[in-house]
């Protein structure tokens, strides 16, 4: 099954390799290779269609079909991607569909992959993720990095098909190929006009030249830049768009389930009789960590978990919230592992007594709109998996071992995914898919409730911060120091997610402590001539995973606020306080002086309820203005928020906008609620209205201003998350006269 949307705009032709020498911007002529040798394409043409590469088929009624290695959740990647390759070949918005790419080494993303795990190829498990990135197939949608990464091989693709176009055409024409050009879903020269559906059979048995020629003209035809429309938008629109929960095959059942409590539980007992009590069950399946009931409708099979009253036995240490914060502490107390350093930091701050604070940050949920699921059929000794999940062969890999056969009995369709930020790296669901269809010997479509999905999400980590300064004349800091204890998340999420690859197994073992990702972001943006930056690696006993922004969400938190009182002790305005420090950076300096001109900027003076925040992400900046309050009953009031983002080129204005307005609302119901406390090892939260997240009568006005930049695009679909918590801390500080130094933010604690 293929999840096609409809046409609407673009095509290209080609795969990822071609290029053998240069980048895009080297100019205008690209090396071209020869076709992989190791990797062939495995596109499936539809009646009609012709297949150019890994990327694109023409249909012959002239429709447009771009492949997306990229899962779809929300952030606009069905449209940014095809917009690269309509760009390129010269197609018609209204012509373009996308489907999700097959599993193939051909579209895997190492750059994600350095990403994710916040480190870089010179360590160990670096150089073993980028040698084993292409052979394992790492198609993962991780790190803002589905533009960044595929960009280039989407360029090529248009041009490809362009020229291959353009020959058949001018042969047609008898005139040089080189004379032709596209336009609108047409190749052009002079008056004559050909359809690309009139040519594509053909084109795509021809040769390519040596060297690529790149499109050049900058005509309205140009699509890049363009803020066209969303291609999911539609379907999503009109309800016929299809994710996990939308599948229906025959003879299907329908499944619910029921897991232990954090750490090692193992199930003990369930009431039978009792679920067989309920209209519509069909069977109970247990194992040592989970059971679940199946019914003739999901309904049925969730009731029937409740009459099943399962009871769990956890072994070892029970976890709580107070556990979790002793283990926290006594890492801080305990040496770190030094990830980042500047200059002799220790020298300088002892020299004399130094600005010290402690910060804190809780777990948080993921709390997405679609919770976990996954239909499996196994059936001939094959097993089909449709799911949403960003890592298509790991999960294929998991379910693949969870039901006892090999990978490659195993096919995994990827569907749309309702929200994830991050979730959906877990396999978990998809192993449990594969074991109820194994043993039920008919499909199956597994959902967790709202109650189970919180209950057992891998969180964002908790972490706490012991920051310490020394501050020179002018506003000077001269010596900065970060320590913070936080779970070694980065490679519990390799461990998961490379689990069935002995190789990497064997590389983890051999990874010394310290976690790159648990402290990603903390080095600060600012010009400090001697700095450190300190992993303190925590064992709190609850799985942690990836959460939008990942740790940038919390050390953005412990360095813009502390920036902020440091600034308040220097007696110098919070504004002027960064730009003073940023030296070379141009360009966070801009955002920095356009957010705050636009939002009116009074400095942060007590009584204004003003704060500034900023932060460098993946290749990109953002400013942060936020004016808050503390409303009746306590409660955190966020009034305004002003965001001034640099990106670099930006191919779709308004996907760019959509994200950072959403990762703006993400990261203020994080900085007010989103969190969980844990009570005898089970999280507290069992629904949304326990998380505290904002209402539309919640939300703030915000302005958005995208600075126009001709730079590398850069990451996106985070970017707005890890500021937001900070500026609202530090209006809160300008509201109060008190400052709050722990997510999320509650008037009155410390």
């Amino acid at each position: 099954m293929r999840n096609r949307l409809p046409p609407s705009r673009s095509s290209a032709v080609t795969r990822r390799g071609l290029l053998i020498g240069g980048g895009a911007g080297v100019g205008l002529v690209l090396a071209w290779a020869v076709w992989p040798r190791r990797y062939l394409p495995n596109l499936a043409a539809d009646k009609g269609e012709t297949i150019f590469g890994a990327w694109i088929k023409i249909g012959d009624d002239g429709h447009v079909t771009v492949a997306v290695p990229q899962a779809e959740h929300g952030q606009g990647v069905y449209t940014a991607l095809p917009q690269i390759v309509a760009d390129e070949l010269g197609a018609d918005w209204r012509t373009v569909a996308v489907e999700p790419a097959p599993l193939n080494p051909l579209y895997a993303n190492p750059l994600g992959a350095n990403a994710l795990f916040e480190t870089d190829t010179a360590t160990l498990v670096g150089r073993w993720r980028d040698a084993h990135a292409v052979a394992t197939t790492t198609m993962l949608t991780a790190g803002s990095s589905s533009v960044r990464a595929f960009e280039d091989d989407l360029r090529q693709a248009g041009a490809a098909a362009r020229v291959l176009l353009c020959k058949v055409a001018a042969t047609r024409w008898g005139v040089d190929w080189q004379a032709c050009d596209t336009k609108a879903g047409f190749v052009i020269h002079g008056t004559d006009r050909l359809r690309f559906a009139d040519l594509a059979a053909e084109a795509a048995g021809g040769t390519l030249p040596e060297a690529l020629p790149m499109r050049i003209n900058q005509d309205d035809s140009r699509l890049s830049g363009q803020s066209l429309p969303r291609l999911d938008a539609p379907s999503k629109v009109d309800g016929s768009a299809n994710f996990a929960g939308d599948v229906r095959l025959p003879d299907m059942v329908f499944a619910s389930i029921r897991q232990g409590p954090i750490g090692d539980s193992r199930l003990l007992r369930v009431d039978r009789a009792a679920a067989d009590r309920i209209r519509g069950v069909v069977q109970v399946v247990t194992n040592d960590r989970w059971v679940a009931a199946i019914g003739n409708s999901w309904w049925a099979a969730n009731r029937a978990l409740d009459a099943l009253a399962p009871r769990f036995e956890t072994r070892g240490p029970i976890v709580t919230s107070a556990t979790i914060d002793a283990a926290l502490r006594a890492a801080l107390d305990a040496p770190g592992k030094r990830i980042e350093a500047v200059g002799d930091v220790e020298a300088v701050l002892q020299a004399t007594r130094p600005v010290t604070a402690e910060y804190r940050a809780g777990l948080a949920v993921h709390a997405a709109i679609e919770t976990m699921s996954a239909t499996a059929r196994f059936a001939d000794g094959r097993l089909e998996l449709w799911l949403p999940t960003l890592a298509p062969a790991m999960a294929r890999a998991a379910a693949a071992a969870a039901a006892g056969i090999s990978a490659d009995k195993v096919v995994v369709h990827p569907m749309l995914i309702g929200g994830s930020f991050g979730a959906n790296l877990d396999s978990r669901c998809a192993e449990q898919a594969a074991v109820l269809a194994v043993k039920l010997k008919r499909p199956v479509q597994l959902t967790w409730s709202r109650v189970e999905d919180l209950l057992h999400d891998r969180f964002r980590p908790p972490a706490m911060a012991r920051m310490a300064a020394r501050l020179g004349a002018n506003g000077q800091i001269l010596g900065w120091r970060t320590r913070i204890a936080a779970p070694a998340t980065g490679q519990a999420i390799a461990g998961r997610l490379f689990a069935h690859d002995p190789g990497f197994r064997t590389a983890l073992a051999l990874t010394p402590p310290g976690d790159p990702y648990a402290v990603a972001g903390a080095a600060p943006p600012y010009r400090i001539p001697a700095y450190a930056i300190d992993h303190h690696p925590a064992e709190i006993g609850v799985p942690t995973g990836h959460w939008r922004s990942g740790a940038h969400s919390y050390t953005a938190f412990f360095t813009e606020c502390f920036l902020d009182e440091l600034a308040h002790l220097s007696g110098i305005e919070a504004l002027s306080f960064r730009i003073g420090l940023l030296g070379g950076n141009a360009r966070l300096a801009r955002c920095l002086s356009t957010a705050a001109s636009l939002g009116g900027w009074e400095g942060g003076i007590s009584g204004s309820g003003q704060g500034i925040a900023c932060h460098s992400f993946r290749g990109s900046h953002i400013a942060v203005l936020v004016e808050a309050h503390v409303g009746e009953g306590g409660a955190v009031s966020v009034d305004r928020i002003v965001a001034a983002v640099d990106c670099g080129r930006q191919i779709n204005p308004d996907l760019v906008r959509q994200q950072i307005e959403g990762g703006l609302l993400f990261g203020m119901a994080a900085a007010t609620g989103g969190s969980t406390d844990i009570t005898r090892g089970m999280p507290d939260v069992r629904r949304f209205g326990d998380l505290g997240l904002p209402r539309l009568a919640d939300t703030p006005d915000i302005t958005v201003e995208l600075i126009s930049s001709q730079a590398d695009p850069g990451g996106v679909s985070e970017l707005a998350v890890p500021p937001v918590a900070p500026a609202i801390a530090n209006a809160l500080q300008a509201a109060t006269g008190y400052r709050l130094r722990g997510l999320p933010l509650v008037p009155g604690s410390k």
